[in-house]
């Protein structure tokens, strides 16, 4: 008896020693640096536009006046103020699409390091352009910056999931999200007037992304490239084992390297997958499904819409219009603190729980919500119920649907699968977000605030669907996240397998045979990680 307690006591210690390793500092570092020149970024690019609005405005029309001696109307202003919003969402859905062949080439690494060529590209035009006196770079900067997002929002995710170890993928792949919520934040506070929210000083809120690029820049080449990337891809051992020694912190990482090196033997005679191939593999059907409905989820499930009413919402419940802006950033606080809670629970708790349940929550506020706008104007404390909601929201989001759709695109797909399933991820993911902000005009007007009823029925469903579709992906392999579909794609493991491979296999019939003699001696059955 005591041995068997001196054992348990033991495995836990082990349990807890292998924990502290998983965290490195390199591992740390590397996460915070990317992200902080990444998602940072594209967090605090939607937020940045908000409070100089009427000051930009007023540069457009100034400008306009000067060139053709007269004021821009109304709905020209409003046309360009809605392309300069809604443009960055276009750039986003061409990083996307280009990412692809960008982390094939370059790597993980690589690609976020050559991506800070589009920010600084950007933060130049954007800050220059009233001394300039040309609203098009502006816009033109605000199209480079959503380039710079859509290759970020797909590169960053890859090599989180890629460098970390399967007890934390799920926390560090939180760090994504962590960092959007930064961003917002930073972005509602930079925006107040003491700081750069004046007529003077907008400029300067553009100005102010070189800095995270440039830090990115001057950390991130010291630290290695993915490893699985260089095993896999480049099929450089020697430089993958210093990659794991150094994110693992320790010397002795032959059981890391044995494990890619087995899903390395089923890939040695293929190639990267396309989008079309990845989309018709039968094996990953459910995977790309799931994907895609996540991702479609996260954009349409009306946090846009939250943004919308937060100022009048505040303003009906009291609060002075000159107090409104410094209100508004514990909206920002509430993302961030949630998104925190979010990355500390997620190995605890799971994916799907916390999926599942965001959206659930979600729900639940958006219908409280909608009574509580309709009734008001009836019952004064009402729009205190209102405000709490708007918060309940915001965290319910930020705790699983704000991030952990970025870990599962992560987590589904094998390597040679992973670039094209990131695109197809965010090119929905940029599609939802232009679809929105182009359609919700239009839906708000016609349903005023029973609009919070759709984005209530699209929770609700996204919900449902993962309750039934999603498994847990907690400190699974990638082999374990495949067994788990594999009855819903309704093949084996082992066909699951040679699908992929043989959708991704060389041409010629040298390889052909020698893939078929591979999967003849059971290196096919030794499983992919």
């Amino acid at each position: 008896m005591e041995n068997k307690l001196q054992r348990n006591g033991d495995t836990k210690e082990n349990n807890v020693v292998k924990k502290k390793l998983n965290w490195s500092g390199s591992l740390i570092v590397a996460s915070l640096t990317g992200a902080f020149g990444s998602s940072f970024l594209y967090g605090y690019n939607l937020s940045v536009v908000n409070a100089p609005a009427a000051f930009i405005k007023k540069f457009y029309n100034e400008t306009w006046e000067r060139r053709y001696g007269f004021s821009v109307d109304e709905s020209t202003l409003t046309l360009l103020w809605s392309i300069t919003v809604s443009i960055f969402a276009i750039g986003g859905l061409v990083g996307a699409i280009i990412v692809t062949p960008i982390v094939k080439f370059f790597g993980r690494k690589c690609t976020l390091l050559f991506n800070n060529v589009f920010a600084v590209t950007a933060a130049l035009l954007m800050s220059l352009s009233l001394l300039a006196g040309s609203f098009e770079m502006l816009i033109l900067g605000r199209v480079i910056m959503g380039v710079d997002a859509g290759i970020s929002l797909s590169a960053l995710p890859m090599y989180l999931s890629e460098i970390s170890p399967k007890e934390i993928r799920g926390s560090l792949g939180q760090v994504t999200a962590i960092f959007i919520c930064i961003g917002v934040f930073t972005g509602q506070v930079l925006g107040l007037p003491e700081i750069f929210g004046q007529e003077s000083r907008w400029p300067y809120l553009f100005g102010a992304i070189i800095v995270p690029s440039l830090v990115q820049v001057v950390i991130l080449p010291f630290l290695p490239e993915s490893p699985r990337y260089l095993l896999l891809e480049k099929h450089n051992t020697s430089k993958a084992e210093r990659a794991f020694q150094t994110f693992l912190g320790k010397e002795d990482v032959s059981h890391e390297v044995e494990e890619v090196l087995a899903e390395s033997r089923v890939q040695r005679n293929t190639k990267l997958v396309s989008v079309l191939q990845l989309l018709r593999t039968r094996a990953v059907r459910w995977q790309v499904i799931t994907v895609v409905i996540t991702m479609a989820c996260y954009q349409l499930c009306g946090l846009n819409a939250i943004w919308y009413y937060t100022n009048s919402i505040f303003s009906e419940a009291g609060i002075n219009h000159k107090t409104i802006p410094y209100v508004t950033l514990s909206t920002g606080a509430v993302e961030t603190v949630a998104a925190v809670f979010s990355g500390l629970v997620i190995e605890r708790l799971g994916r799907r729980p916390l999926l599942i349940g965001g959206f659930g929550l979600m729900v639940v506020f958006f219908a409280v919500l909608t009574v509580s706008l309709t009734l008001q104007k009836t019952v004064h404390w009402l729009p205190y119920l209102s405000i709490f909601c708007i918060l309940a929201i915001i965290a319910s989001f930020c705790i699983g649907p704000g991030g952990i759709p970025f870990v599962l695109t992560g987590e589904f797909f094998q390597q040679s699968q992973r670039p094209a399933a990131f695109m197809i991820a965010g090119t929905v993911n940029w599609l939802s977000n232009f679809t929105v902000g182009l359609l919700f005009p239009f839906i708000q007007g016609g349903l005023q605030t029973y609009c919070f009823l759709v984005f209530a029925a699209i929770c609700f469903a996204g919900a449902t669907y993962l309750f039934f579709v999603l498994p847990e992906t907690k400190n699974k392999t990638f082999h374990e996240i495949s067994q788990a579909f594999a009855k819903r794609n309704k093949v084996s493991l082992e066909l699951q397998e040679m699908n992929h491979c043989s959708g991704e296999r060389k041409s010629n019939a040298e390889q052909e045979s020698n893939f078929t003699s591979s999967v003849g001696n059971g290196e096919t059955k030794k499983g992919i990680v």
